[in-house]
């Protein structure tokens, strides 16, 4: 049986829907070879008008076949495109809920999850930051590390949603390590072997000697020591202002970054396309790894795009990503 992928709408009144429907029409051929399952959970009527939109067939609301809709609950009100409402929160609350109750039940393998809006997710009563919290609070997790993936750039974070001047301080040998071997296990689902992780450096220079700081030799060089010890493939602290490039050469297959900006801006830079005549851009491809929960998590790394939202021009290229990262690491399971 080939494994079974929940795909979690996220807030109907964005591109979600859009980008669903043409991953789904995409992965037809793979579908049909028996290659994966796919249960699309949401809001119905969302996904219809998207179909419709785009000339494609209904997904069908029977799971025994490869590819079904489960409505994630009741419709109560309409939900306008492009707009915050706390009904679309709730139904991006619901689907992720359902998606959860399936992986524990077994049902399913993993959880791949379209873009929500959190002041949304708020106004429906649910006060989590984003989906990273609603699942580790839902499947009883105390912690998880977010990983960037594009192609061969991994990018474990230490840190994520927290201020710059409080890094520091959360920069501890025991969640730096935590952060490792989970990017460890992340990669050797993925099929690599021998896994080589680098860690990028807090300060400048690696700290240059203690001129720019010492948290990279108090803190960051025992601990890749340890590793090491331990039988870990792990180099640093790398200056960040090169291990990025070593990384995207093949020369390490992850890299941990310290905070959010140090690991998202590498990833980003080479996920979106850049229009050199107009200056427009948009987000192509990359795919957000929660790594640390009882389940398979991957997302697109992309927001709702309210303001495209029912143009049919939404890119399906990150939730494709996404849904193949999780094919990997459930195949690795």
């Amino acid at each position: 049986m080939p494994p079974c992928l929940a795909v979690t709408m996220g807030d109907p009144a964005g591109i979600s829907a859009e980008i669903i429907a043409k991953a789904a029409a995409r992965l037809a051929p793979r579908l049909a070879a028996g290659e994966l399952r796919l249960r699309i959970i949401g809001h119905r009527s969302a996904l219809r008008a998207a179909e419709a939109l785009l000339g494609i067939p209904p997904i069908p609301e029977d799971d025994t076949g490869p590819l079904s809709l489960i409505a994630a609950g009741e419709e109560r009100a309409p939900i306008p495109l492009g707009q915050v409402s706390a009904e679309a929160g709730r139904f991006a609350y619901l689907a992720v809920e359902r998606a959860v109750q399936l992986a524990q039940s077994g049902a399913i393998q993993a959880i791949v999850t379209a873009p929500l809006n959190k002041e949304a997710l708020n106004l429906a009563g649910h006060h989590f930051a984003g989906h990273t919290d609603m699942l580790a609070s839902l499947t009883g997790t105390k912690s998880s590390v977010m990983m960037l993936a594009h192609g061969n750039m991994r990018v474990s974070h230490v840190t994520t949603h927290v201020a710059l001047e409080k890094v520091p301080a959360l920069l501890t040998e025991a969640r730096l390590r935590r952060t490792i071997d989970l990017t460890q296990a992340a990669l050797l689902r993925l099929g690599i072997a021998r896994p080589h992780i680098a860690v990028a450096a807090l300060n400048p220079h690696a700290g240059e000697g203690g001129l720019f700081g010492r948290e990279d030799i108090d803190i960051t060089t025992p601990a890749i020591a340890r590793c090491n010890a331990d039988g870990l493939r792990v180099s640093g602290p790398i200056p960040g202002d090169t291990v990025f490039v070593k990384l995207r050469a093949g020369h390490y297959d992850a890299v941990i970054a310290m905070y959010h900006d140090q690991g998202h801006i590498p990833v980003k830079l080479l996920g979106f396309n850049i229009n050199p005549d107009t200056g427009t851009f948009e987000a192509l491809s990359g795919v957000n790894i929660t790594l640390g929960l009882p389940v398979i998590r991957t997302s697109v790394d992309h927001g709702t795009a309210f303001d495209i939202a029912g143009r049919g021009i939404a890119n399906a290229d990150s939730m494709l990503e996404a849904i193949d990262y999780a094919l990997m690491l459930a195949a690795g399971g």
